[in-house]
């Protein structure tokens, strides 16, 4: 007993333990759930075995059932639509705010911290605001087309199938913008300032400068937010709760809100759990490229 408390107090044993403790944390808390999710998905789960472990396992009906559905193939290419969309304002509009910050005008820090606001806010909260400014009636962006005569006519954002998920895509975005904005910015900062003076030397204009540098220097940086993206984005689920509640008739239901729909609403427990696997899937294959992109940047 001696031996292993005195372990404790050297370096290799302090090491140790200070890495298996969080790992010991992390596996009872997330790994446990998540496993228990698993099994879930394979089982016949009803209200009444849900307190149970030892259910009746039912192979791959679960997903054969969940594919068999007639929504299924719609909202996953709702939530494809959603990412894709999603992933591609954040960067293109985070990674502009990059670029323009970084020219370093006066008052750009400052006026940097303000973009901020949207990402430490909650999402219930900013999807309240969207709710008031995708207000069909008296809505912001309503009053803004119409004021400069882009429509006609008042857009109801929330109830016409048509726009519910883009409405929901706009806040994301605008959610997650200053978040891309900020890592991007690290890894402009990265970037030596000698390699654009010498490039502006040899006569390169500023497109070149570009595509030349900055973007193959940002390399591994770009991998990283497009994967951090990717996660959070499959995670988002207050902004539906808040916004649309997945409708009308799941024209802007996504895959994680219809998990939650599954489980929580219509009490079919399983097939929620099979959803959430699959989901799980995509994350893992997010998470493999952010560790991939990560690792790059740390060696080069």
């Amino acid at each position: 007993m001696k031996r292993i408390l005195s372990s404790l107090t050297d370096g290799r044993g302090f090491d140790i333990t200070l890495v298996a403790v969080p790992l010991a944390f992390l596996f009872l808390l997330s790994g446990l759930p998540l496993l228990y999710n698993v099994l879930m998905s394979f089982q016949e789960v009803d209200m009444f075995s849900m307190g149970q472990l030892a259910r009746p396992f039912v192979g791959f009906r679960n997903y054969v059932d969940l594919f068999s559905q007639p929504e299924t193939f719609g909202i996953l290419l709702n939530t494809a639509i959603f990412v894709l969309a999603s992933i591609a304002g954040q960067f293109v509009l985070g990674f502009g705010l990059a670029l323009f910050f970084g020219t370093q005008f006066p008052g750009a820090s400052w006026l940097r911290g303000l973009f901020l606001v949207s990402w430490v806010m909650p999402g219930l909260v900013v999807g309240a605001i969207w709710n008031w400014i995708l207000s069909g009636d008296y809505g912001v962006l309503n009053f803004l087309l119409t004021a400069t005569g882009i429509t006609d006519g008042n857009i109801y954002w929330r109830s016409d199938p048509s726009y519910s998920l883009w409405a929901v895509i706009l806040a994301n975005i605008w959610l997650g913008t200053s978040f891309n904005m900020i890592l991007l910015s690290v890894g402009l900062s990265s970037i030596p300032r000698d390699l654009y003076e010498a490039s502006e030397l040899d006569g390169a204009n500023v497109f070149q400068r570009f595509w030349t540098i900055t973007l193959p220097m940002m390399r591994s940086t770009i991998g990283a937010v497009v994967a951090l993206g990717l996660i959070f984005t499959l995670q988002q689920f207050d902004l539906f709760a808040a916004i649309t509640d997945g409708g009308p008739n799941n024209s802007s239901n996504v895959a994680q809100y219809w998990a939650w729909d599954l489980s929580f609403r219509q009490y079919d427990f399983a097939k929620g759990a099979t959803v959430s696997v699959i989901m799980i899937v995509f994350v893992m294959f997010a998470s493999l490229v952010y560790v991939r992109s990560a690792r790059h940047e740390v060696r080069g």
